[in-house]
């Protein structure tokens, strides 16, 4: 299934933007695990809704709800499910896109795809509601890594390129009843040499294939990333040297990550953030019935910039497939449990 991910761990991932719940299943993590409910409420508190004027107005508290898998804040062995149920949804808001795709967003290709049958209320599978329970698993598995000694943080570079007031670009797009984009930062300290496989199943590829289960993400580098086109190899090499009897790198231009494997070196990667696709401004589309251009006015609330909520989203993601990864190195003795 799309929405399942990991090998040692398996991540499933199910409901819609206004389905009566959302949620997810882990499967796979270790009995006798204490997970700390009050971080992990306050760590899904940074992705709800409503938070600030930059957000969405809609509603949720996104406290989750645990089925199985924990007693008493304790994993016992059993597939973990918590389910977080929908409260503030206002559907009629969207009546007018089974005629009429947003541009930008997922509408369109839903309705190929699904023949019709898509849930097109609040961007169904397809929204960034569903990152909630993605930060349920990357909440937990974040604790978990911090209990080893690995700790992942992610910031904001920029929105709309401005480095140095970012909220200022918010307040322009909200005035123009546009939306904006950005770029955010993900840093992971402490991670063991030796995490990752060369070819498929490298660092960069399940970092990867993690982060763009984000709505709204378009693009990723490691390290210097892009810039690295521009550089020669005795430029870009990051020499070797030992540093209190442990091998280091001089300079981090590979990120952390050679062969797909870790260095020990700080992990760093960055991600690309799309503007928002619902905006407010009248927007030219399609109708299928009459099968010609119409103007489309979305109804609804939507973010004006997804990227401040978008932030513990990433670090989500990261350490989801960080921790599947080191449960690999461990099972192969590459590593020790102490680490």
């Amino acid at each position: 299934m799309s929405s399942t991910f990991g090998k040692n761990i398996q991540i499933s991932i199910f409901g819609q933007s206004h389905s009566e719940a959302i949620g997810v299943t882990i499967d796979g993590l270790p009995a006798g695990i204490k997970i700390n409910q009050e971080e992990l409420q306050e760590f899904l508190d940074r992705r709800a809704p409503g938070k600030s004027r930059y957000t969405t107005k809609r509603k949720e508290t996104d406290k989750p709800e645990f089925l199985s898998g924990i007693v008493a804040d304790v994993t016992c062995g059993a597939p973990l499910t918590a389910v977080i149920r929908n409260a503030d949804q206002h559907s009629k808001d969207y009546d007018n896109l089974k005629d009429c795709p947003r541009p930008g967003h997922a509408d369109f290709t839903a309705h190929i795809k699904y023949k019709g049958n898509e849930d097109l209320r609040g961007g169904g599978h397809f929204s960034g509601r569903l990152t909630a329970p993605l930060c349920i698993a990357g909440g937990i598995c974040k604790q978990i890594l911090e209990q080893k000694g690995i700790f992942i943080q992610g910031n904001i570079v920029s929105i709309g390129g401005n480095k140095e007031r970012p909220y200022d670009e918010i307040e322009k797009a909200m005035k123009d009843l546009d939306s904006v984009g950005g770029i955010i930062e993900c840093v992971v300290e402490g991670i063991p040499v030796g995490i990752g496989e060369p070819m498929f199943d490298g660092l960069e590829n399940k970092i990867a294939q993690a982060v763009f289960a984000i709505p709204a993400i378009k693009g990723i580098e490691f390290g210097k990333g892009f810039e690295v086109a521009n550089l020669r190899g005795s430029e870009n090499n990051d020499v070797f040297l030992y540093e209190d009897g442990t091998v280091k790198t001089a300079t981090n231009n590979h990120g952390g990550i050679l062969g797909g494997i870790s260095s020990g070196m700080p992990l760093t990667f960055k991600v690309a953030v799309k503007p928002t696709p619902s905006i407010s401004k009248e927007q030219k589309s399609i109708s299928y019935k009459k099968q010609e251009s119409r103007e489309l006015n979305i109804r609804g609330r939507h973010d004006p910039c997804i990227v401040p909520r978008a932030v513990p989203c990433v670090e989500s993601a990261a350490a989801i497939a960080i921790y599947d990864l080191w449960l690999s190195a461990l099972a192969k003795g590459e590593i020790r449990e102490e680490i």
